[in-house]
């Protein structure tokens, strides 16, 4: 949970930056793109952790595999998690930070990790293989 807390974290800041920083944030009418550059620059951020702590004692197997695996299933998440937020803008025209914030930052993102949560372990980290082997 730290990992993803962390990636959490990094996701929502992003976002709000490029949309509200600044008066208006320089992304502020376009929600889409700025939920994609802050997914991907969380998306680094919980590889990073994941491959290292959350799944270290698991098989490595090939980096560049795994690599594009993680980026394939984040992608999507991402797209489920857009959805919400498009939803949102464009739809119901909803456009002020809370509206943003609850649509791209908890349902979207709520959607999306439980999605990713059973892809990491099943398909970019799976659990090592046993030996068939009795032990002892």
């Amino acid at each position: 949970m730290l990992v993803g807390g962390f990636g959490y974290v990094t996701d929502v800041a992003v976002f709000n930056l490029l949309l509200y920083a600044g008066d208006p944030g320089v992304l502020h009418h376009k929600p889409l793109t700025a939920k994609v550059i802050a997914v991907v620059v969380a998306t680094l951020v919980t590889f990073t952790g994941h491959r290292l702590w959350t799944y270290g004692h698991r098989e490595r197997g090939r980096t560049s595999y795994q690599y594009v695996l993680f980026f394939f299933f984040n992608g999507v998440g991402l797209g489920i998690a857009l959805v919400p937020l498009a939803i949102s803008r464009y739809l119901l025209g909803l456009d002020g930070p809370l509206a943003d914030n609850i649509s791209a930052n908890v349902v979207g993102l709520a959607l999306g990790t439980a999605f990713r949560w059973w892809a990491y372990r099943t398909w970019v980290f799976p659990p090592t293989r046993r030996s068939s082997a009795p032990h002892g």
